[in-house]
């Protein structure tokens, strides 16, 4: 959970395929289930981070605290979403409250992609049921779904160079999984890489979507 916490995003690789030859721990497979496991793990993760926060701030707030009084405010909205079952992310502070919920380091306040893991033979067909399961349970909760192979990127990546271009057009691909992961996730947080081209090297960096061209700049000369 404190890797998790020191990220800006997540993503959730979800198993949406069936395979006698690979158990799964819950003896069965339900994407939606997997995706509730892991999301009720980090929501009681939040929800204890929250208790011992409120418990500290209740105290000052008791004594007429302005700024104490706010910060409990957001904290009981967080709370009773994740009471709810809900992500942090479903409550929406206001600009006065942005810092103070930055401050909090709530890991379901984080953007969520869930990559659909599905076999090999599905790739470029229309959704399986269980992605579609995925796409509906992923829109309640304002994320993103990307569907992949892992069994397709585990053997281009064990291609040359060379030759990954022509596998990828086998099957139909204009590109890789992992080049669509790279994509949706630059966009899943505002980024957008930045080009610079010159006598020594050619070169991108990473700046957030929207930045003017000193912005950008300060980003080579820092």
């Amino acid at each position: 959970l404190e890797n998790i916490r020191r990220t800006d995003a997540i993503v959730h690789v979800v198993r949406c395929f069936e395979d006698e030859n690979i158990s799964h721990v819950d003896g069965s497979i339900d994407p939606v289930r997997d995706m509730e496991t892991i999301n009720m793990e980090l929501i009681y993760a939040d929800m204890e981070s929250l208790e011992k926060r409120m418990a500290r701030t209740r105290k000052v707030a008791v004594s007429g605290d302005a700024q104490a009084r706010a910060e409990m405010a957001l904290m009981e909205r967080y709370m009773q979403a994740l009471d709810q079952g809900l992500p942090a992310r479903s409550v929406q502070p206001t600009p006065e409250e942005q810092d103070f919920a930055r401050q909090l380091f709530l890991l379901t306040t984080k953007p969520v992609l869930y990559a659909a893991n599905i076999a090999e033979e599905e790739l470029g067909a229309p959704d399986n049921p269980m992605v579609q399961q995925v796409r509906a349970a992923a829109q309640r909760e304002n994320a993103r779904v990307l569907v992949v192979s892992a069994r397709v990127e585990e053997e281009l990546a064990q291609l040359p160079e060379e030759e990954q271009g022509e596998f990828l057009q086998a099957l139909g691909l204009g590109e890789s999984g992992l080049n669509r992961l790279i994509a949706a996730s630059y966009d899943l947080l505002g980024l957008i890489s930045y080009l610079t081209a010159g006598p020594k090297e050619t070169r991108a960096w990473t700046i957030t979507r929207g930045m003017t061209a000193p912005q950008a700049a300060g980003k080579i000369h820092s």
